[in-house]
């Protein structure tokens, strides 16, 4: 069987089987990057616009900490995307980028064939649906690992990562995940005074990503001469949920992200989830847009009682707000506080990479990969509450929650969601999907 005709959850077993069971998987591989080399080595794996931009976030820390960063392989599921991105890549970072053509890998295993080319490094921002294998493989592979959120986009996607982040700390292996506002100075101070009783006990929290756009676009008739129906989700990700996660996952994690550090008083980012979740969701932009919503509202419940408020919304011409208000005992603000301790970079997109390649270079502990499993199947457990209208408990949905992928994971196989007759994709139904 190919390596492209395995099934996701085939995939997701075995990986984490054999690295977890393996005898070398207390030792980091050999291709692991070594303190005191002079060169650091990474893969781009996912090669749009975000990905593009990360691989140039990764590349500016030389200049900030004068240690050389190469980029040496590219990767994604489509050739001219791999082949955009290094091209203007190579334009802003000549001196950085060396990757031959042989090197330039395309197609649905490409990461596989990128993270293979002896790396050091493997900085990830393909479709959120193919984060937990891709993740899965490189650090069975040994490799550190930046990963763009959200990091899943279903329940077996999240308890692969689990496993992974397992195998990460105990290859001493260091991850972090573009939830950038960890790395920003406004948002330490800010949680740090929370934590430090500034605001009084925590009575609930509101957070907002509602928007005018975002990855969703009116998909309209499906052209004639475009018969792959993989290929066209895979290329319009930002439509369908098992790729995108929907955008109170893609998106609205940053701030669902930023509520969970809140409450993760004690740091344990593992414990500090909602427990349920009920909410109310659906779509009022007319046109194809595929499965998704375009709104949801969630009210989240933590185990000791406090609530989260969340609101995300992709609609023309509505409120546009994105931030994060705490209400305490002793005083209610916006989570960030526009200053805080000084760091390398201002730019928290650039000072998440710099904070990466230094405990790389020190070898000290660096796993962000809890807080971006658990964040992201908060943003999962409430999409579930919004399509199901009903309440959906934390447990459940980690136990229970669907496996929103293909059965198979190939060019020729068919995605779970199709069109009906008239070209459009349905989408979910409150009272009629079910969670679980």
């Amino acid at each position: 069987m190919t390596r492209q005709m395995r099934t996701r959850r085939d995939f997701l077993k075995t990986a984490a089987a054999a690295g977890l069971s393996a005898g070398s998987a207390l030792a980091i591989s050999r291709s692991a990057h070594a303190a005191g080399s002079d060169e650091l080595k990474f893969a781009l794996i996912g090669c749009g616009g975000r990905g593009t931009g990360a691989a140039a976030d990764c590349m500016t820390v030389q200049k900030i900490l004068g240690h050389k960063i190469r980029l040496v392989a590219v990767a994604d599921a489509f050739e001219d995307r791999a082949k955009g991105a290094l091209r203007h890549l190579k334009k802003e970072f000549p001196q950085q980028v060396d990757v031959p053509p042989e090197r330039v890998f395309s197609g649905l295993d490409a990461y596989q064939k990128a993270i293979d080319c002896g790396v050091d490094l493997v900085v990830m921002a393909s479709p959120p649906g193919f984060r937990p294998a891709q993740y899965a493989a490189a650090i069975k592979a040994g490799k550190h690992v930046f990963m763009e959120k959200p990091c899943c986009t279903d329940a077996p996607g999240f308890r692969s990562l689990m496993q992974t982040n397992e195998l990460a700390d105990r290859k001493n292996l260091k991850v972090v995940v573009g939830l950038q506002r960890h790395h920003e100075a406004g948002y330490i101070r800010g949680v740090q005074e929370i934590h430090e009783g500034k605001l009084g006990d925590v009575v609930y929290i509101r957070v907002y990503w509602n928007g005018l756009g975002g990855g969703g676009r009116d998909l309209g008739k499906r052209p004639p001469d475009d018969p792959n129906e993989m290929a066209f989700q895979v290329r319009n990700w930002g439509c369908f949920r098992w790729l995108y996660g929907d955008n109170i996952v893609e998106q609205h994690v940053h701030n669902i992200d930023i509520a969970n550090w809140v409450m993760a008083k004690d740091g344990d980012f593992k414990k500090a989830h909602p427990i349920e979740a009920n909410g109310m969701g659906g779509r009022c932009n007319r046109g194809n847009y595929g499965d998704i919503f375009d709104h949801h509202f969630v009210e989240f419940t933590y185990a000791d009682g406090t609530k989260m408020f969340s609101q995300s919304r992709h609609i023309p011409g509505t409120w546009d707000q994105v931030t994060e208000i705490v209400h305490g005992t002793k005083g209610t603000r916006s989570v960030n506080v526009g200053h805080g301790p000084k760091l390398e970079s201002g730019n928290p997109y650039h000072q998440e990479h710099v904070d990466l390649i230094k405990a790389i270079l020190n070898d000290t502990k660096l796993n962000e990969g809890w807080f971006g499993a658990v964040s992201s199947m908060t943003a999962v457990l409430g999409r579930m509450a919004t399509y199901s209208g009903q309440i959906v408990k934390w447990d459940e949905a980690v136990a229970k929650g669907p496996d929103e992928s293909p059965e198979r994971l190939a060019w020729d196989a068919k995605p779970r969601s199709l069109p009906g007759p008239d070209g459009f994709y349905p989408f979910p139904m409150p009272g009629v999907y079910k969670a679980y």
